[in-house]
């Protein structure tokens, strides 16, 4: 026997995330990431430093504490609820439990890279559905569904496209899935949606057996840096994630200042609001450049380029402006690139950027 991973493993390319830096510019606004640019609720970050007295005992195994907070907030039942280091190890955690060699995993062709990476590291076959309208197309994901489908992904809202499914078409492609095939929505930017036909996913799970919702405090409530998310799951497949993840797996610093953003209901608000205002306005202003710019329901926008050489010298001239967008060819979209809605001035440095960018010769 080799020293070989497993088949899979070497043809995951690495994950590269958003880009933090800008050589050369007085002032960087970092808009590559998705990240809040309000940061924490300061009652979170009080609820994190507070946890220093008990640093030197392990937490709670089940995140009992943040999952009674979870359970609360959206009206669930604790008991369906897990915790992870982010919902990209609750994604993982998923493959690693129901994923066998030769398995068929479905996903967007412009979806987070992690569902192939999931796949691939369990020896499956990734299948990835193609977007020509930069959304998912459901009769697409229908008509690819065959015996050997295990898993279908679906980002709702999608990134970076910014685009949803809606709750009826999130109910009919459930429908037409074999029992034997788990249906994960992905929701990690629902707090941002505003629309009447959306749905997170909690009703599925309620009504169906194969059926996981995950969510995370890294997008709207701005805890990014300390790693943590959550899956509303039926019973039987929690018992089964429960039995991999890792014990202790969510510190406890991170449980308290997840608890306390939840509870915080006003600064989170003022987050939403101040991302969609600003949404609208950064797609007027863009648009007004004769810019393509995408409608989006998230906390970020796709900017179009006539070509992939065109977006590589837009993101070289932003970022000698000290604007930092994020590069979408390991999306399959290089002739695009991603802004993230931020502050005030950095929403107005990017769009004076995009402009002196549509003036340059």
């Amino acid at each position: 026997m080799s020293l070989d991973p497993k088949p899979g493993v070497l043809d995951i390319d690495v994950y590269v995330p958003g880009r933090s830096d800008a050589k050369g510019a007085q002032r960087v606004y970092k808009l590559s990431s998705n990240e809040s640019p309000f940061g924490p609720s300061p009652k979170a970050i009080a609820a994190y430093e507070g946890a220093e007295i008990a640093l030197g005992v392990y937490p709670e195994g089940t995140s009992r504490v943040l999952r009674d907070a979870i359970a609360a907030h959206f009206g669930l039942s604790a008991d369906r609820i897990i915790c992870g280091n982010g919902s990209d190890e609750i994604l993982h955690l998923i493959a690693n439990c129901y994923l066998r060699a030769g398995d068929e995993v479905i996903f967007g062709a412009h979806a987070f890279s992690l569902y192939k990476i999931a796949a691939l590291a369990n020896s499956a076959v990734p299948v990835e559905i193609p977007e020509p309208e930069l959304r998912m197309d459901v009769d697409a994901v229908i008509a690819r569904v065959n015996a050997k489908t295990r898993i279908v992904y679906i980002a709702n809202p999608n990134n970076p496209t910014g685009s949803y499914v809606t709750a009826a078409e999130m109910r009919r492609l459930q429908r037409a899935l074999p029992e034997s095939a788990l249906l994960v929505i992905d929701a990690a930017y629902a707090e941002y949606v505003n629309r009447n036909d959306y749905e997170a996913g909690i009703d599925l799970v309620n009504t169906c057996p194969n059926v996981i919702m995950t969510r995370t405090f890294s997008k709207a409530y701005g805890l990014a840096g300390i790693r943590i998310g959550w899956a509303y799951c039926p019973e039987e497949i929690i018992e089964a994630l429960n039995r991999v993840r890792a014990p202790f797996n969510v510190n406890i610093a991170a449980q308290r200042a997840a608890v306390a953003a939840l509870h915080d209901r006003a600064y989170t608000d003022k987050v939403l609001q101040h991302n969609e205002t600003w949404r609208v306005w950064l797609i007027e202003q863009i648009r007004a450049l004769k810019l393509r710019v995408d409608d989006s329901v998230g906390n970020f926008l796709l900017i179009h380029f006539s070509d992939r050489t065109r977006a590589a010298e837009a993101d070289k001239f932003l970022m000698g402006c000290g604007v930092i967008m994020r590069g979408c060819a390991s999306y399959g979209l290089p002739q695009c690139l991603r802004l993230t809605i931020g502050s005030e001035d950095a929403n107005r440095a990017a769009v004076e950027a995009l402009r002196a960018l549509a003036a340059a010769p």
